[in-house]
């Protein structure tokens, strides 16, 4: 029989969306045992240990929480057999990359680890389960995970829900606890009512009752995509308007500012820059070109495919406009980078424009050297080394770039832990990624310590214009003539 109760939950899965959800679920309902596993010995161990400034995943407040659940009812555990065995709800929060071979090369989700997950699951459990898809999935998964649990199930009987995430990395663990809505998707049946009911008991520990939405499970997976595509297509819509206002003598944040006061448009996502990056964007928007071109609806999957395209475009535009300033080369210049995560308060750098800037810029022999305040020389370099492997041609550029050797890499990128001796003796600065802290720096001295003239290429447009134009810098900023 499908649990009603729930006193014991399993998440697979340690990452961005596994690890702070299970911790405030842990940390909101202490009748619940919560434990998150994963096959990665050295995240599970970073999660265990006792410096909370260790952990894995960097989000505000989120060492607090850990802190407070962890050792009481919150665990962390590479025995994914035990916990799937005890559990009586499963959370799947495993990887879907965008799939980088095979059918749907660059758009269709590589669903791999769902599918090695849903079989763990089907094999181990020995008593009924409510199974939860946390991931970001292509609508229609469930079905997927519901046909292999019917064949390897072994008479246990499973009931599969959709429970995307609506998290903005940075503020994560304020989006858990006061989320705009909690999205609940699943069958229509008794047994589908009953594993809908208790999620929804879970969440309704805290979160009020009126903001938690059940619908049927397609509708659900659908949603988290949709979401995220809307939200993409504003941030690439505000950047296409920055390019025009550049040419023209506009402000963009004027023009946003005017627009945002629009009820029927709001302020929200309308913040121009270098380009949105993260795990979910540009993943979803892909996926759901795929899924459009898969039920042939060509003129819709070209209209979301625009988005990308404009998003990729941006980057480019972003480092050839450092080129084109620094006299038509960058070659053996240094560049110093302020920011290598794809938005503040978060150490994630997947898909982070500093990384395609940084990339276009090392075609030209630049020497970049870079400061983030939370992400590893370790990391950056990784990001660099995975994008010479699984390189795609760029929407806005047909001809493919080169691939550059481990070792050039190392050459040309150095990582500081100090952000002054990253912009000593530099040619330019791009700030890639918004931190508050960039804009407390002493720019009087970081203008005395640079070559002649300084530029600085503001990517989020986070600096005072008016002081550093007075201090003597060419300063270039995003949608502003």
């Amino acid at each position: 029989m499908i649990p009603s109760k729930i006193t014991k939950i399993a998440c697979i899965g340690a990452g961005y969306v596994g690890g702070p959800t299970m911790s405030v679920i842990a940390q909101q309902c202490p009748h619940i045992q919560v434990t998150v596993v994963d096959l990665n010995e050295k995240r599970i161990a970073a999660w265990n240990d006792p410096d909370l400034t260790k952990l894995p995943v960097y989000e505000p407040g989120l060492d607090q929480v850990v802190g407070e659940a962890r050792g009481r009812n919150l665990f962390f555990s590479t025995d994914v057999d035990q916990a799937i065995a005890d559990a009586q709800m499963i959370f799947m929060a495993v990887n879907t990359p965008t799939k980088t071979f095979g059918v749907g090369k660059g758009m269709a989700a590589d669903l791999k680890y769902v599918e090695l997950c849903a079989r763990q699951i089907a094999r181990v459990a020995k008593d009924d389960k409510i199974v939860v898809e946390k991931s970001t999935l292509p609508v229609r998964t469930a079905e997927s995970i519901k046909t292999i649990f019917e064949s390897e199930s072994n008479g246990v009987q499973f009931k599969v829900l959709s429970n995307p995430e609506f998290l903005a990395e940075g503020t994560a663990i304020e989006d858990l606890y006061k989320s705009d809505r909690v999205l609940i998707g699943g069958d229509d049946d008794e047994a589908g009512q009953t594993a809908i009911n208790a999620l929804v008991d879970i969440y309704a520990n805290w979160i009020p009752r009126e903001k938690i939405i059940t619908t049927r499970l397609w509708s659900s997976e659908l949603s988290k995509l949709t979401a995220n595509a809307f939200l993409a297509q504003r941030i690439s819509s505000i950047n296409a308007i920055s390019a025009l206002c550049e040419q023209t003598g506009a402000d963009v944040d004027e023009v946003a500012r005017a627009m945002g006061m629009d009820s029927r448009i709001g302020s929200k996502f309308l913040k121009s820059s270098v380009g949105f990056g993260g795990s979910c964007f540009q993943k979803d928007i892909l996926n759901l070109v795929y899924l459009c071109h898969h039920f042939n609806l060509p003129q819709v999957a070209d209209y979301w495919e625009q988005v990308v395209i404009l998003n990729d475009y941006q980057k480019h535009r972003f480092a050839k406009r450092i080129i084109d300033k620094l006299f038509n080369t960058v070659s053996g210049k240094k560049i110093a980078f302020l920011g290598w995560a794809f938005k503040k308060d978060t150490n994630d750098t997947r898909e982070s424009a500093a990384i395609y800037v940084a990339d276009e810029l090392l075609q030209d022999r630049a020497e970049i050297h870079v400061y983030d305040p939370q992400v590893s020389a370790e990391q950056v370099y990784a990001d660099l080394e995975y994008l010479q492997k699984h390189r795609r041609t760029n929407s806005h550029n047909s001809e493919q770039f080169e691939s550059l050797r481990e070792e050039e890499i190392k050459q040309l990128v150095t990582i500081h832990a100090d952000p002054y001796t990253t912009m000593e003796a530099a040619h330019a600065i791009a700030i890639l990624t918004e931190w508050d802290e960039f804009k407390s720096y002493d720019w009087q001295k970081i203008y005395t310590n640079m070559l002649k003239p300084a530029f600085v290429f503001d990517g989020r447009n986070i600096l005072n214009r008016d002081e550093l134009k007075a201090i003597g810098f060419k300063l270039h900023s995003i949608g502003k003539g």
